[in-house]
């Protein structure tokens, strides 16, 4: 089971930017499709972007799309989450994630109920 660490979050004005990482160890990156979901206090998870363990396709929760951007570095086994024009409404906990699924959509589709791995997550506050 791959183990995964984020970094990145802290507190921003609402417009600014803010780029998560999260590198994953202990397993083959290149087998699971990796993503981020969000939990803001007293709310469920839910997804936010995800990207294709097969072509590096990616897809994104409708709340964030436009603004927010997914990549990967399959050599450094590590993913990103470049979040841009950020709002009030997107201070959560952002937490990694990777799914042996084949597909991005497949990882909203699921829900965190088909996550095998999960970071700790980090905070993500905007200000108003």
């Amino acid at each position: 089971q791959v183990q995964l660490e984020e970094s990145g979050g802290g507190l921003v004005q609402a417009g600014g930017s803010l780029r998560l990482s999260c590198v994953a160890s202990g397993g083959t990156f290149s087998t699971y499709t990796m993503g981020w979901f969000r939990q803001a206090p007293g709310k469920e998870r839910k997804f936010v972007a995800a990207t294709s363990r097969s072509d590096g396709s990616t897809h994104y929760a409708d709340s964030v799309k436009g603004r927010f951007s997914i990549s990967k570095d399959n050599a450094k086994n590590t993913v990103y989450l470049q979040m841009n024009s950020l709002k009030h409404e997107d201070t959560a906990v952002y937490y990694c994630a990777a799914a042996r699924v084949t597909t991005a959509q497949a990882m909203e589709l699921l829900g965190p109920q088909g996550v095998n791995s999960w970071g700790r997550g980090t905070l993500v506050t905007v200000s108003s």
